[in-house]
């Protein structure tokens, strides 16, 4: 399935030629069908998933012809995006269709509320059966589920421990075998076959530190990667981006994150770091572990033997993290080919509503970083892709955002949508209908500071042209000589965002458009004391 050199080009090239130039065509119709039986909801979510590396969005990297299938029976969203880009605040909005502020999750330090309204708890007073299954990271415990059977914080790659219904449970195997295994057992054995289901599917891959099964260890083993064109960004203009701590150069660490765990401890990193990085290592069995050397041994050699420094140790760290990054994401697109062909072989195609997203975008090596967090496109925007029966083919090209989702299945299954929720469904635009969603663009929020990133809390708008980014002051700025700061770009001359023309001539009016959009979507969402800023 996934081959190498000149096949998988080709095999991503054919893939990239069938959805390219697709339009929407609607299915026959499943109306009456639908009446009659309450629509199944299906929602797979990642952690981490960059867009980039889905061959339905793009092909320079990795073929993913399972998750392309949802593409190819269904929808692209090709501008969707979230409300805060950081796992925890983003599942708390997909959840409630609520940003931040009016869910209370703002950042990873918070604990959800799970007395508040979300989305399962309304299908299930409504007869659903409800499950989660996965990567939860909402610090509290699930409510609203009939079933839930969850990693613990992050979880681990190797061996996980789940809590299932409040039991805490070791289970043998890698984790997105794992997860998917429970969820394919849930569909066939856990729940009533008389209900309507949702079932929430969350892989904890491919988040930090990209640790892939033992099966994928020599996938991409010859495969080089391009630095992006935007790898030295010098961050002109642009003070955040200058003071993270997100650089694949700088703060990715050789053991932590590139498996450089030597056995004569010859190599050393961030002494947190690589002591975390060796106790991966002791998380295994003695079969995982003899796997694990074959391959990193290997790979330490190498990095030994070449001692990479300067340009060519960002080449090499850069490789490596996009080997063992695609690696896992093999792994995953694997394991959703195995729940899509139970849903065929048990008849649940024609009646369930299939999503397959991630909690935020990610960066491949663009403008240096790996993670998220800034409002900049690669972190902002996510993969999106929906299929429902009797719905539409093709890409769909409106602005939509993770607030979104809450109210799309809940129409999808029949359900009033309750009117403090600040999403729109998306249901009209999979039918092939006129969708107006009534806005001018979209609200942005990062709250988190400081942790290990430092990224600086920022908030702004999206239109389908520009982007207004303002950059919050914090504490550290007086020791810096920093101040908070606007951003604008033009993203149809600009589009990989280098040039911020905030202040420059000429672009008075757009901006003040723009700040007008801006604070009418705060005093929306309830965030008007940040208007003054």
């Amino acid at each position: 399935m996934y081959s190498k050199g000149d096949n998988l080009k080709s095999v991503r090239k054919i893939a990239c030629l069938s959805l390219a130039g697709v339009a929407i065509m609607p299915f026959a119709s499943c109306e009456k069908a639908q009446e009659e039986k309450p629509m199944n909801i299906l929602y797979i979510m990642c952690d981490d998933h960059s867009y980039q590396t889905i061959s339905a969005y793009d092909c320079r990297y990795i073929n993913t012809p399972n998750i392309d299938r949802i593409a190819a029976d269904g929808v692209r969203f090709t501008n969707s995006f979230v409300a805060n880009s950081i796992s925890g605040p983003s599942r708390a909005c997909m959840l409630t269709g609520k940003h931040s502020s009016a869910n209370g999750f703002t950042d990873n330090k918070s604990s959800f509320d799970g007395s508040q309204q979300t989305y399962p708890k309304l299908l299930q007073a409504h007869g659903y059966e409800t499950a989660v299954i996965g990567k939860w990271h909402l610090t509290s415990e699930p409510t609203g589920f009939n079933h839930w059977d969850i990693l613990i914080g992050q979880g681990d790659y190797y061996n996980p421990v789940f809590i299932r219904n409040g039991e805490r449970v070791q289970r043998e195997g890698y984790a997105t075998n794992v997860t998917t295994d429970l969820a394919l057992d849930w569909l066939e054995n856990g729940r009533s076959a008389d209900k309507p289901f949702c079932l929430l599917l969350h892989h904890k891959a491919p988040h930090r530190t990209w640790m892939p099964d033992t099966c994928d260890f020599d996938l991409f083993s010859d495969t080089e990667f391009e630095l992006p064109v935007t790898f030295y960004d010098n961050y002109e203009g642009r003070i955040a981006a200058k003071t993270q701590h997100m650089s694949i150069s700088k703060d990715m660490d050789l053991v932590y994150d590139l498996k450089l765990a030597d056995k004569d401890s010859l190599i050393h990193s961030r002494p947190d770091l690589e002591r975390a990085g060796r106790m991966m290592y002791s998380r295994m069995n003695p079969e995982q572990k003899r796997a694990w050397d074959a391959h990193y041994d290997r790979v330490i050699a190498e990095f030994k033997k070449q001692n990479p420094t300067g340009e060519e140790l960002d080449k090499w760290k850069f490789r490596q993290y996009m080997r063992d990054y695609l690696r896992v994401i093999a792994s995953v697109d694997r394991n959703i080919g195995r729940v899509l062909d139970y849903l065929e072989a048990e008849g649940l195609m024609d009646n369930t509503l299939i999503v397959y997203t991630s909690d935020q975008g990610f960066y491949m090596g663009e403008h240096g970083w790996f993670d998220k967090r800034f409002m900049y496109e690669e972190s902002f925007r996510t993969p999106l892709l929906m299929r429902l029966p009797g719905g539409v083919k093709g890409d769909i090209p409106q602005l939509v955002q993770n607030i979104d989702y809450a109210p799309t299945i809940l129409e999808a299954a029949g359900i009033e949508i309750p009117e403090d929720i600040h999403g729109v469904s998306l249901l009209p635009l999979l039918k092939g209908d006129e969708w107006n969603s009534g806005r001018k663009g979209l609200y942005y929020h990062y709250y988190e500071f400081p942790d290990e990133h430092s990224v600086r809390p920022h908030f702004g708008v999206r239109t389908e042209r520009y982007k207004l980014i303002r950059i919050c002051d914090v504490a550290e700025d007086a020791d810096r000589k920093l101040e908070g700061s606007w951003e604008l770009f033009d993203l149809e001359t600009d589009p990989m965002e280098l040039n911020n023309i905030y202040g420059q001539d000429g672009y008075e009016e757009l901006t003040d458009s723009l700040r007008k959009i801006l604070l009418e979507l705060q005093v929306k969402y309830g965030e008007e004391q940040y208007s003054n800023m």
